[in-house]
């Protein structure tokens, strides 16, 4: 059975049992404490939780997820894979433990001709939470399993919660027993690969407080309205009913593993190195492919770092495999084929995709190329010092800031006859992870509590009005002060207002929030911002600068005019800049992110190289003809299958409703999905003045604009600028260029002329330095101030050249300048003073703690600084006396 029948029987047999189908939400999470979506109930948390009042009482869903937690295990496992496919049946105070477990059981053991997955009864055992008496009654009631196939276990793998306080309750898991041969017996309590989890039925029928773990709750109450939430891995089922191994080999994942086989002329099965990092290859390809199609790109940050990672890991299995050239389109091209039956966009983006996942293979495997050449370097050094061994720093600057693989790494030093510090690498990268966990804990800390919402989400939503309106009546449901709700709010104090309708337009879409008032009897508020904390829900976050506002008062929302005109501008001129650039650039420019406010827009589109200043040129032109032309700006609102059908683009990773509002600008020339505000033609935009273009990653491009008057004050800026210096430099505007330039060239002769005297001069002083040198001990010292410098190099130029005139007896030289307000000393040591034991890392390091700051360097040359100019002397007695020692 096709993995993508197994995903049409789950969503035709409960389609055909009332619950709603609901699409797959995009990989890309909508909660800010997640990156990506990582379980199918994610999209349905706001509903399960009460957050936001369920749009249906029951629905079913196959959902995208992406999981990278684990990603050291894929490719060892049968199951571990970044990228999976979660089906979820869902109730919301609709049927609970009786219907699920009815529905599980029966489209698990139905025959395959009558629609279902055809499992045998005797092969599937259950678990249960310990104390879920209920549950039990019901698996032997409806399926009739016996006593020895039901297994009762403890919270930490049969109780759901969300980790906070509210909704949480029992679960009830389905395993497939695989046989004998791949384990023994004792049923999923012995946690072995023998039997594999399929369904877990989650039962959401308690209320829990003071959570202090995953297993350590209160339970204070049942819930008036019980929910069901279920899932069953796509993935596993397919490989249980396809008869392979493992996730790997199912038929939406082996075309690349088999590509990655061919390529690399080794036969799958014959060795299990090469079998894991086929698999891995085969997994992180697909995962990188779905990745991208919904709009995530690469990059050094966020979800963009992540999808690098899995390329990058993909390149380095490749190449553990023998195979050292470009590869992604020969694998990339075998997932598109797999995948696409099942989600078009994939082979409908291709061109898109393929373009951003060359190009960053390209990039790698140039950084491979270099990392290579570092790794040389650092090999030849260990050599030379006689040891064995390369430092673990080494191979985490490696690792960390050129991207080079630890495996790479470990081999390069291995094929030259060294070990690596594994240790000091393994001790950098955990201290690494200690920082990002910190990091994303403290992220995470400071987002709300968004259950405060969800009183007033379940009056309604809120209206916006903005679209045709600058001031709207209307009524205040509810205060909230420092994350609590509250029933009024004072002068002085800032809230969030919660009203039922509005005119001030929520940051979304790129469009950053409206400037405005809200006004009532007796009160006054300014706005600060406006959001949109859960779905449907408005919240003004203001100032009380007169009065007091209280829950249930009449308000009134106004609209800054001038700042909302600005904001139509910069919004209509993004749409007008995005057209342009697909004109000159063709459909792979494709928006991938955006932001604009009052007089500035910023727009990213997919793209891997820098536009000349002739393409920006023209993109300006076109943008403002499209001004010029005063062309019309249409607003509809449409079924979202009608929109996609007239050739509206979206933007990757946001998500529509059923009925979105398209944006036209000259009908089918700018035609977008878009909710933010626009101007009515666009003449309106007044003027595009593109100020900077420059790379957001390997695969993506950034413009910046100036809009409307902002666009024009700019350019009188520079109009002045111009006329200054034509009155300065008394040259015509047209000679303006080629004046300045041989100004240019003027200076610059004279600036190495300069020099020239400066070494010249430095030279001069070098017999007289030489003449300080005092013998102490054995070892020759010249430890001089040479006053103020131009710069630390000036300083090292002199202290080499000191040095070689030494000659070859044991030699010291340390030299401090001030150098631009800031002390700097540099010591330099020969041959013989370093076998008799003295180090100028050391010696600096001594010189700059007196400088009262800190430096380093290697044995033979070293710099420190500090932030004393008038402690040199100090500092260089202190060298002297430490080489005394």
């Amino acid at each position: 059975m096709k993995t993508s029948e197994i995903r049409q029987r789950w969503l035709d047999y409960f389609g055909e049992r009332g619950h709603t189908v609901v699409p797959s939400a995009s990989l890309v999470s909508e909660d800010p404490t997640v990156m990506f979506t990582i379980a199918g109930m994610v999209p349905f948390i706001p509903y399960l939780t009460g957050l936001i009042p369920a749009p249906y009482p029951r629905a079913t869903s196959v959902q995208k997820c992406i999981r990278t937690n684990d990603i050291e295990e894929v490719g060892k496992t049968p199951r571990h894979g970044t990228f999976f496919q979660m089906t979820g049946n869902f109730s919301f105070g609709d049927y609970f433990k009786k219907g699920a477990i009815e529905y599980a059981w029966d489209l698990l053991t139905t025959s395959e001709s009558d629609g279902g997955y055809g499992f045998s009864e005797k092969d599937l055992w259950v678990t249960v939470y310990k104390d879920d008496d209920e549950a039990i009654a019901l698996w032997k009631s409806i399926a009739g399993l016996p006593d020895e196939r039901i297994q009762r276990l403890d919270k930490d793998t049969n109780y759901w919660s969300t980790g906070h306080p509210g909704p949480a309750g029992p679960s009830s898991e389905i395993f497939f027993d695989r046989g004998p041969a791949y384990g023994p017996d004792g049923g999923p309590a012995t946690d072995d690969d023998r039997y594999v989890e399929i369904w877990n039925l989650v039962f959401m029928q308690y209320e829990i407080e003071n959570v202090r773990s995953k297993t350590e709750f209160d339970i204070v109450r049942e819930l008036p309205s019980k929910n069901i939430d279920t899932g069953m891995g796509l993935e596993r089922v397919a490989f249980l009913k396809q008869g392979v191994e493992n996730m790997y080999e199912i038929d939406q994942v082996r075309p690349v593993l088999d590509r990655a086989s061919e390529l690399s002329d080794r036969r799958y099965g014959a060795d299990h190195d090469d079998d894991v990092r086929m698999r891995v290859v085969a997994d992180h390809v697909r995962s990188s492919l779905m990745l991208m199609s919904d709009g995530v790109m690469p990059s050094n940050e966020g979800r963009g770092y992540i999808l690098r990672r899995l390329l990058r890991r993909s390149i380095r299995a490749m190449r553990l495999l023998g195979v050292e050239g470009p590869t992604f389109p020969e694998l990339f091209s075998a997932s598109r084929d797999a995948m696409s039956p099942a989600y078009p966009e994939v082979a409908r983006d291709y061109d898109r995709i393929s373009q951003a996942a060359y190009g960053e293979e390209d990039t790698f495997l140039r950084t491979l190329a270099s990392g290579t050449t570092i790794l040389d370097l650092a090999v030849d050094s260990s050599k030379k010092t006689g040891s064995s061994v390369l430092a673990g720093d080494t191979a985490f600057l490696l690792h960390d800031t050129y991207g080079f693989p630890i495996d790479l790494t470990l081999e390069i030093a291995d094929e030259a006859g060294l070990t690596v510090d594994r240790d000091a690498f393994d001790s950098l990268m955990s201290q690494q992870k200690q920082r990002a966990k910190a990091d994303a804990k403290n992220k995470k800390s400071q987002v709300a509590d968004l259950s405060v919402y969800s009183a007033f989400r379940a009056l309604g939503e809120t209206q916006f009005l903005g679209y045709t309106e600058m001031t709207a009546d209307s009524r205040v449901l509810g205060i909230i002060v420092d994350g609590e709700s509250v029933t009024s709010a004072a002068a002085g104090q800032t809230a969030e207002v919660i009203l039922s309708e509005t005119a001030l337009y929520a940051e979304s879409g790129g469009q950053d929030a409206d400037k405005g008032t809200i006004v009532g009897d007796g009160f006054e508020l300014e706005v600060l911002d406006v959001q949109r904390p859960v779905k449907g829900l408005i919240s003004h976050t203001v100032t009380v600068t007169r009065g007091v506002v209280s829950v249930d008062a009449a308000a009134t929302t106004v609209v800054d005019a001038e700042y909302r005109r600005g904001a139509r501008q910069a919004h209509s001129g993004t749409h007008v800049i995005h057209a342009a650039l697909r004109q000159i650039l063709g459909p792979n420019a494709h928006q991938s992110g955006s932001y604009n406010k009052a007089g500035y827009l910023r727009l990213d589109f997919s793209w891997n190289q820098a536009l000349s200043r002739e393409t920006l040129t023209e993109i300006e032109e076109i943008s403002n003809n499209a001004i010029r032309d005063n062309l019309d700006v249409v607003t509809r609102e449409m079924p979202l299958d009608e929109a996609k059908s007239l050739g509206a683009m979206a933007l990757f990773g946001e998500k529509y409703g059923d009925v979105v509002r398209v944006v036209d600008i000259g009908g089918p020339w700018s035609r977008e999905l878009c909710a933010g505000t626009h101007v009515s033609t666009s003449s309106e935009i007044g003027m595009i003045n593109l100020v900077n273009e420059s790379s957001v990653g390997s695969t993506n491009r950034r413009v910046e604009s100036l809009v409307g008057l902002e666009a024009f004050d700019d350019l009188a800026a520079e109009r002045a600028i111009v006329r200054e210096l034509t009155a300065s430099l008394k040259t015509p505007r047209e000679q303006l260029p080629g004046r300045i330039t041989d100004l240019v060239a003027s200076l610059k002769q004279a600036e190495k002329k300069i020099k020239e005297y400066e070494q010249q001069a430095q030279a001069q002083r070098v017999p007289e330095l030489l003449g300080t040198a005092e013998t102490v001990g054995a070892t020759r010292v010249v430890a001089q101030s040479l006053g103020s410098m131009g710069s630390a190099d000036d300083v090292r130029t002199l202290v080499t050249t000191v040095r070689e005139r030494l000659g070859s007896e044991p030699a010291v030289v340390a030299l401090a300048a001030n150098v631009k307000d800031r002390p700097v000393i540099i010591i330099a040591t020969n041959e013989a003073a370093r076998s008799a034991g003295i180090r100028a890392g050391q010696l600096v390091r001594t010189a700059a703690g007196v400088l009262g700051g800190g430096g380093g360097g290697k044995d033979d040359m070293a710099q420190g600084g500090g932030q004393d100019p008038a402690a040199i002397p100090a500092a260089l007695t202190s060298v002297v006396d430490a080489v005394t020692s």
